[in-house]
């Protein structure tokens, strides 16, 4: 039996979506002190405890693994949970992003993420071929596991990674067109259920994440290729909203946080690259929508992984 003090045991892989985009938050009312009145102080606060939020589940799915190795393959059978565990290192390599102000090493943090990164990757890939054939079907909860390495150039690029950060954003273009069109074909087909309606919403992650790459690359083309792509998705997104959260809350609200962050810090790279109005428009929708909504999502998953809900809701296995 489980109790509170052991709750460590069932650490479900579906918290690190939302630790995902309450860090990405935190960066985007940090980064947004450059080009509004916002106070610094708001971002560097939330930064701190995205961090602590992270640190700590963080912590205790590693000991839940080192405890039994094999629960790794159990918690992998549900797509949720592919997508939980590939954003772990995604968290991390945007920790790095975090801590670039501090320079405590950074490198080290954002090498690790990417390394972890594809070591996940594999697993979750394992996972997929040596699971049922409804297993390999497109999902956007792949977004995640073979899409993630567009986190990288956030910090990847500051740090003078800027090789690497473009070779990792050419590593996740190939899946990221195959999963957009395979889930799009699917998607005129098949409805997704209530339940997981949330999740057609982490397309517009990755799609703002390759914005802000290209654009802290200098590749013009490319950044408003996607810039404007982020755009369509953001908007049709906010028209469907009452479709995507009827039901309510279940834990695959998460999947709501990360694109909206991303979103939002792809608007702060835009006002200074001249889009004037449209990103200063974004950026406040982004945040006067996200945040609320966001915080809303941890408190609401916070609350059910105390009670023992959000393990048993999202399948995760016991250490």
């Amino acid at each position: 039996m489980l109790t509170k003090q052991n709750l460590w045991r069932r650490t479900p892989p579906a918290i690190f979506p939302v630790s995902l985009g309450f860090m990405g938050l935190a960066l985007a009312w940090r980064n947004a002190s450059g080009v509004t009145p916002i106070p610094e102080e708001i971002g560097d606060l939330m930064l701190g405890f995205s961090t602590a939020f992270f640190l700590f589940f963080a912590v205790s799915f590693v000991a839940k693994v080192i405890a039994r190795p094999g629960v790794i393959f159990e918690d992998l059978k549900v797509p949720p949970a592919r997508a939980g565990v590939a954003a772990f290192p995604m968290a991390i390599m945007l920790l790095a992003a975090a801590l670039l102000p501090l320079g405590v090493q950074v490198p080290l943090v954002w090498w690790t993420g990417v390394f972890v990164y594809y070591i996940a990757t594999g697993v979750v890939a394992y996972s997929i071929i040596t699971g049922p054939p409804e297993a390999r079907m497109f999902s956007p909860f792949q977004y995640l596991a073979f899409v993630g390495p567009t986190v990288g150039p956030i910090a990847g690029i500051p740090l003078g990674y800027v090789t690497a950060s473009f070779w990792l954003l050419i590593a996740a273009l190939i899946p990221y067109i195959a999963i957009t069109l395979g889930y799009g074909f699917k998607l005129f087909k098949v409805r997704p259920p209530v339940p997981l309606r949330a999740s057609i919403a982490i397309v517009l992650a990755p799609t703002s994440l390759f914005a802000l790459g290209f654009g802290q690359l200098g590749i013009t083309w490319a950044y408003d290729l996607f810039y404007g792509l982020a755009w369509v998705i953001a908007i049709g997104l906010l028209i469907s909203a009452p479709w995507l959260t009827k039901g309510g809350w279940n834990p695959v609200w998460g999947s709501f946080t990360f694109p909206i962050a991303t979103f939002t810090n792809l608007q702060i790279l835009a006002i200074g690259k001249g889009a004037g109005i449209i990103a200063m428009m974004g950026l406040v929708g982004g945040l006067v929508i996200g945040t609320p909504l966001i915080l809303y999502i941890i408190w609401k998953t916070s609350s059910a992984w105390i009670r023992g809900d959000l393990a048993k809701k999202t399948g995760a296995a016991v250490a």
